[in-house]
């Protein structure tokens, strides 16, 4: 019985490419080259939690030139590999720990700034322009700009990014988004910072937002649309 995980073929493919520092610096130039370069960043994306150090990674080339050239393993793969998925957990954990308490600075500096009001939850909001229309309910469907943002100030997504407005009912987002956006008027623009717990948690959002991560979002609330007239569109929270 097979013990090869995900977690293992990503490492491996990924050190492939750490082993060939002939093809990484050369920038892809057919369609084909671009698929494999993708490939390269969506395994890399992938490998993010085990936080791996130099000296690690030449653990996972060698295990990778060992298999391909046939040469006998150093390791019981049925015995190690089961052990990949606790390693990737352990460190996803250690990491989320260490950002939050980051994360609790960036949110104890934005509660301090003028006119922002932190919440029971956790979160804190500050009004960048006052709206004049009704509140949204939480089984509300709602258009919106936004923009998010991680405690360093790096965007991670925006509906300027997908060229249209996001819409979404109000109840099927973070719940950072659905307390918020209930104490906003239409027409009001607002900074709200979440703390992790009321945004994605410790598993974070692979590729963009780090495990335990607090988040800004900077949101217009534009409408709130009757259920018929809405169109899905793309939308992280």
């Amino acid at each position: 019985m097979s013990h090869r995980s995900p977690f293992l073929a990503a490492a491996l493919l990924a050190s492939s490419l750490t082993a060939m520092p002939a093809l990484a610096q050369t920038a892809p130039g057919t369609d084909e080259e671009k698929i494999f370069y993708a490939l390269g960043l969506s395994v890399a994306r992938s490998l993010e939690s085990f936080q791996l150090t130099p000296a690690e990674l030449e653990f996972v080339v060698a295990g990778l030139r060992d298999q391909i050239g046939a040469k006998p393993a150093q390791v019981d793969l049925e015995e190690f590999g089961p052990r990949i998925r606790t390693l990737a957990e352990a460190r996803t954990a250690a990491a989320a720990a260490e950002e939050k308490v980051a994360g609790q600075e960036f949110l104890a500096r934005e509660a301090a700034a003028p006119g922002a009001v932190k919440a029971e939850s956790g979160l804190v909001k500050r009004v960048l322009q006052e709206g004049s229309g009704a509140s949204p309910k939480a089984d509300d469907m709602v258009k919106v700009h936004y923009e998010g943002t991680l405690r360093d100030g790096k965007v991670f997504d925006s509906s300027a990014k997908h060229g249209q407005p996001a819409q979404f009912r109000l109840g099927g987002v973070i719940p950072c988004w659905t307390e918020a956006l209930q104490t906003m008027k239409v027409g009001e623009k607002a900074r709200i910072t979440c703390p992790a717990e009321l945004a994605y948690g410790d598993r974070g959002f692979p590729g963009s937002i780090p495990a335990g991560a607090t988040l800004a979002f900077d949101v217009e609330l534009l409408e709130i649309l009757a259920p018929e007239a809405a169109t899905p569109a793309p939308v992280q929270p």
